[in-house]
């Protein structure tokens, strides 16, 4: 088995536990990081991160400081209204807007049921939608709720074109486990909502 040597400030190397290296799929040899992190990414399928002060972020730390994380925990997620037909699960209670098909969900984090994503981990996310008012004159305002609060909001009102969409984007804290979803908060979507996609993915762990 090769040992893939990492450089870093501090004191004499160190190394995992062979049974640890074994179950993450790689091989390493590490030196205790002092103050600064440094990521090393090794052609293995994990990723180590020299920390003296290592956060608890879903990754695996040793008793020496080290954090090792694994390199699947990469999270995308895009969905598309595929037709016009309004849901019987809008109901007036939740106005949740729901997305029928699935062109991404890496980690498998998006309900597509529900049309809800689900954080695996506390990390920075970037998230963007535009959704699509179909032969309605009504104005629309469309929300971004991180769990039961609205963070962001896009309207559409324009009464003179047939299609027009409430758009916007945003990078937010999302802790383990929240939940990110599309609320109808002003107008109807009673002509359907067709082409809308909802999208989002983890821009880096913290």
């Amino acid at each position: 088995m090769t040992m893939v040597p990492a450089r870093c400030q501090g004191p004499p190397c160190a190394m995992l536990p062979l049974a640890l290296l074994l179950l993450l799929g790689c091989s390493v040899a590490l030196c205790l990081g002092q103050n600064d992190t440094e990521p090393i990414v090794l052609e293995g399928k994990c990723l180590v991160v020299c920390d003296s002060n290592p956060s608890s972020d879903g990754g695996v730390t040793s008793s020496l400081g080290i954090s090792v994380r694994s390199a699947g925990a990469k999270v995308a997620f895009s969905a598309v209204r595929g037709t016009n037909h309004e849901p019987s699960e809008m109901s007036n209670t939740s106005m949740t807007i729901y997305f029928d098909q699935v062109l991404v969900n890496i980690g498998n984090h998006f309900d597509l049921k529900a049309s809800v994503f689900q954080a695996p981990r506390r990390g920075i996310y970037s998230f963007s939608f535009h959704v699509v008012k179909v032969y309605n004159r009504q104005t629309i305002q469309v929300n971004l709720m991180q769990n039961d609060y609205p963070v962001i909001s896009a309207f559409a009102g324009d009464q003179d074109v047939t299609r027009e969409a409430a758009s916007n984007g945003v990078l937010l804290m999302v802790e383990r486990d929240d939940r990110v979803s599309l609320k109808l908060e002003r107008g109807t979507l009673m002509g359907g909502w067709k082409y809308s996609t909802f999208s989002g993915f983890l821009v880096f762990p913290v």
